[in-house]
């Protein structure tokens, strides 16, 4: 009971952290400026908590267990590539919409467990993923590129994996809690869509 009471205050205070907690890349460097810049924006932990979820889910099939690091990778590297255009001045339309889209669309793969091939995982949460990278790169400020780049991927796969981690262990303790969690995504997707 004391566990899941503290999950439960540890996930509404990361909720609950303003946007001003971006590090500024000049006193703190563009490293720590991008690790900061994922796990301070409510859109961006959804979203990328429920591909890990999704990927652990995919993987409960013994003929898609490389579904646990093909689907983070595959957001990841899209994510980057969506950096890149970004930092390149490519246009893309729709980039907000589509972000919450991916919050709310995870949350609901989650939600129904959905299981298609890896291929087609990896496709959905790499097309999201073009969004959030593209994000990312557009609030690049006074930032170096590469060294937050870096940054930022590496706490996605963080994110990611702690995705993973909760999917797995709620896959073998109890589905349902995994399910819950990706409908709660979803609202909280719904939520950030129309509360502004």
């Amino acid at each position: 009971m004391f566990k899941r009471l503290s999950l439960a205050v540890a996930m509404s205070t990361v909720a609950a952290v303003p946007a001003f907690a971006h590090l500024d890349p000049l006193e703190h460097g563009s490293i720590a400026a991008g690790l900061s810049h994922p796990l301070f924006g409510a859109d961006h932990v959804l979203a990328m908590v429920a591909v890990g979820l999704w990927a652990a889910q995919i993987a409960t099939d013994p003929n898609r267990r490389q579904a646990l690091w093909l689907v983070p990778a595959a957001f990841v590297a899209m994510m980057v590539l969506g950096f890149g255009l970004a930092v390149a001045g490519a246009p893309l339309p729709f980039v907000e919409p589509a972000i919450l889209a991916s919050v709310m669309g995870l949350g609901l793969l989650v939600a129904l467990a959905v299981r298609v091939p890896v291929a087609a995982s990896a496709a959905v949460v790499g097309i999201f993923a073009l969004f959030h990278g593209y994000a990312h790169g557009g609030e690049l400020g006074s930032a170096a590129a590469l060294q937050f780049g870096l940054g930022f991927a590496v706490a996605t796969a963080f994110l990611h994996l702690i995705g993973v981690g909760l999917g797995m262990r709620t896959a073998r303790l109890a589905p349902a809690i995994g399910r819950f969690a990706g409908a709660a995504t979803a609202l909280a997707g719904l939520s950030l869509a129309f509360g502004g």
